[in-house]
């Protein structure tokens, strides 16, 4: 089983250059519901340094074979930092997250692979030996404006 750090890795690293924008959404057609948007509010910020790397998952399959459906970096203010998500496709979705203090895009690890750099799953979920589970950290996103608050641990 891959620990934490090979998890957040292989899910900001896969598209590292694509973390500084998101694609377009796609138009939405008549027959679908209308988009939502998401604000991730994250708070706990230890040091006023570097960025948030963000990436939202919008399926099971996706979070356990790390293909997130957006990635996002962002700016930390203080001890927050937030993040937003436009057209989105109501539904259930899922966020892994770390303060990449150092802003080097990586999440900085010990000789054991152990995170060193400070990290958080979408709905306060937490791991055992690893990272949460869908179950635990999915959530619904509604048509319209969302917010969800992520506490970086």
């Amino acid at each position: 089983m891959p620990n934490l750090t090979q998890v957040l890795a292989a899910a900001f690293l896969a598209g590292a250059a694509p973390l500084a924008a998101q694609p377009p959404a796609p138009a939405p057609s008549p027959a679908t519901a209308a988009p939502a948007s998401l604000t991730l509010a994250f708070t706990g910020i230890a040091r006023p340094e570097g960025f948030v790397m963000v990436a939202l998952f919008d399926s099971e399959a996706g979070w356990r074979e790390n293909r997130p459906v957006r990635t996002v970096r962002a700016a930390v203010a203080g001890a927050s930092a937030q993040a937003l998500f436009d057209g989105l496709p109501p539904g259930r979705y899922g966020v892994k997250s770390f303060h990449d203090m150092d802003g080097d895009g990586r999440m900085g690890t010990n000789p054991f692979g152990i995170p060193i750099e400070p990290f958080a799953f979408s709905n306060g979920a937490r791991g055992a030996a690893g990272p949460a589970g869908w179950a635990e950290a999915a959530f619904e996103l509604r048509a319209g404006a969302n917010r969800h608050a992520i506490a970086i641990q």
